[in-house]
Parts: C-alpha cells; structure tokens; sequence
C-alpha cells in the first residue's frame, strides 16, 4: 500500500522533512569536486559528448571506483528519502533518485570536457548512477524497516516543528569543521582572503584606488581573545540546537553531544590534514579553556526561552565573526593540499573549505529570517 501524501498537520507531518535541503547542499558540494579549479574554460574542439562513447579507461584504482560510488550514495539516499516521505511509490520514488542524480552526473561529466584539468568518463557516470541506485535502495530499505517513521517521531518529541532548517544547519556543522582553521571551532573566517580577491578584481581599475587599505598586516589573536574565539564556536551550535528544542534535558543532551563532535571533528581534521600524530596538536591551553568555558555558558544557558536562545546566537555570531576575522588566515593552506595525498582530496577539501567559509553566514542569516518574523514569536515561546 502507497503511503499516504505528506501532510503538514499529520502526527508528525507538521514536521517538515529535512531531507530535500541536505540534497541540495551535497548538489552544491559535488557541482564543487567536480568542476574545481573552475578555470581555463575553452571549447577543445571535440564534442563534450564524445566521452559517452569512449573506450574503458586502461588504469583505474580501487579509490576512483569508491569515491565515485561514495560520492552520489548520499545524494541518492536523500532523494529517494524525500520522494518518499512525499507519498511517492518506492519503484517511482527510486527512479526519481537515480534519474536526477544520473543527470547531475551526466551535466558534470559533460562540462569537465571544457576543462583542460579534467577528464571526463563514461565510468565515472557509469559508478555515479550506482552509487545513486545504491543509496536510493538504501534509503528505501530504511523506510520500508520503519525506521524513518521512528526517526519522525523522535524528531516530534525532540524537535519543534519549524527545526527543518536549523537541523540542515546543525548536520552540516562537523563536515564544515573539518578544513583547518586558524582559530580551532573558528568558521567563517574570510575577511582576507574576500579583500585579496576584490584587490585581484579590480586591479588595473580605476576602482582599485577606492578599496580601503589596511594600515597593518592583521595578526594572530592574542590568548585571551583565542579563547573567547572558541567558547563562542563552542556555544553557537548549542544555541542553535536551543532555538529547537524546548526541554532542558533534551537541550542537556544535544550540547553535551555538540562539544564531543566538535572536540572529535577537530581532531579529525588536524589527523587528516598533519598526520595523526598531530591529531590533538590544536588541543592547547587557550583552547582547552574556550571549550570549557563555551560548555560552562551552554550549561547556564539550558532555561532560554527559544526566542531568546536565537536572539544571543545571533549576538554570539556577530561577536565570533568580528574577532575571528581579525586574525589572519591559515599560514600552513598550501602545505595542507600537498600533505592531504599530493592533492588527491583536493576538491573534496576545497568543498568543505567553503562550506566553513558559509555555514555561519548562512546561520546568521537563518537567525535573522527567524527573528524577523512576526509569527516566529508567538510560536518560539510554545
């Protein structure tokens, strides 16, 4: 039997699924990796088709097949999810996954043939198109096992109904962390790097006398300043998590599990950047500091109202983004794309670069959108 079309005052339909959003942020990562570096565009004289038809490629490795797959599973699996939970028929719904994914596929392929850098392949699309099969399958398994109604009302119990986009937020927020950043738990760190790139913009402009220049190169955050840093990227996801969830010891719960993925995305990223041996050389005194004092405030905090939980995540943000961008970037970029396998990972971390580089803008403006509307209040004290 067909599951019934989503309705937003069923039981638990008045929960919007999350599902479709985090399909489009993996759409926006993989458009990244797979047309980075995004330059020396041309026409090669060939048709951007001529790869479909192409001889197998001679030499492969057990990564391309694996990344290929890995890479459109989770686009797949959240396709069908949305599908799905939509009322579509699982054959219809798995379709649709595979459909949408193999056209995304197909499009990149066939622009990769504009770009000297890369090489477009028919098995590339080939292992795409499975790895999408594979995740819609998956994700219909999951819906067929009961599990995503279980996940439905556990997000009732927990969650108020508006957290669809809080929780794309807060899903996204480890992968963000896994670039290294000059501040650890520091996202959104681009004042630099956006005056380097609109100096570039303009040069040889009569505009370029306009852009203000900066008396002093910036410098390194000082000790105390570094450890307000941190408690703040410590506590922004926990008041995030606040604007959503309404009892004390779910809040409890939700912050105590924030810190250990951030402590645990942080190391993550310094063993995959540096080596493992240096998986916990961030882990300094200032910063051992920050995080406790950033899960001292979250503690404190546990009783906020929602409306007010979003309005101090939004001060949170602000303050986080102007000391943060007061310090310059990170010194060891250039060293990180060699050490990470000569380059191999580059467009996947060049991805979740800009994805630390977004993710606090995108909840600032989140915060703001939510604070602003006038229904927002009646239903945040509820």
């Amino acid at each position: 039997m067909a599951r019934p079309a989503y309705s937003p005052d069923a039981a638990h339909g008045a929960h919007r699924p999350t599902a479709f959003p985090l399909a489009l942020a993996i759409v926006c990562l993989i458009v990244y990796a797979s047309l980075y570096p995004f330059s020396e565009w041309r026409n090669q004289g060939i048709s951007p088709l001529r790869f479909l038809t192409a001889p197998l490629p001679k030499y492969w490795t057990g990564f391309d097949v694996g990344i290929n797959v890995l890479g459109y599973a989770p686009l797949g699996f959240l396709l069908a999810l949305s599908a799905l939970l939509r009322g579509r028929r699982p054959i219809l719904a798995i379709a649709l996954a595979v459909l949408g994914a193999g056209l995304l596929s197909l499009t990149m392929e066939t622009l990769q043939s504009f770009l000297p850098s890369r090489v477009p392949s028919n098995v590339d699309l080939a292992l795409n198109t499975l790895g999408a099969w594979l995740g819609a399958c998956c994700g219909w398994g999951l819906d067929k096992a009961g599990l995503v109604d279980r996940w439905a009302r556990l997000r009732a119990r927990w969650f108020a109904p508006d957290a669809r986009f809080a929780l794309v937020l807060l899903l996204l927020w480890p992968p963000a962390l896994l670039f290294p950043a000059s501040v650890p738990l520091g996202l959104g760190q681009v004042f630099e790097r956006l005056e380097s790139a609109l100096a570039e913009a303009l040069a040889d402009t009569p505009f370029l006398e306009w852009l203000p220049v900066r008396d002093v190169e910036l410098q390194p955050l000082v000790p105390v300043a570094e450890l307000l840093c941190v408690a703040l990227g410590v506590l922004i996801p926990c008041l995030l998590g606040y604007c959503i969830i309404r009892t004390l010891w779910q809040r409890a719960a939700f912050s105590m599990a924030v810190i250990a993925v951030g402590i645990f995305a942080s190391a993550l990223s310094a063993a995959l950047s540096y080596g493992p041996e240096h998986a916990w050389a961030w882990l300094d005194s200032p910063v051992q500091a920050g995080i406790g004092l950033g899960a001292l405030l979250a503690a404190l905090l546990l009783a906020l109202q929602r409306r007010a939980a979003a309005a101090l995540a939004l001060l949170a943000l602000a303050v986080h983004l102007a000391l943060l961008n007061q310090a310059p970037a990170d010194p060891y970029f250039a060293q990180t794309l060699q050490i990470w396998e000569q380059g191999r990972f580059i467009q996947f971390y060049g991805a979740v670069q800009w994805l630390g580089w977004i993710w606090p803008y995108a909840a600032l403006l989140y915060l703001l959108v939510r604070l602003s509307g006038p229904e927002y209040a009646a239903r945040a004290e509820k």
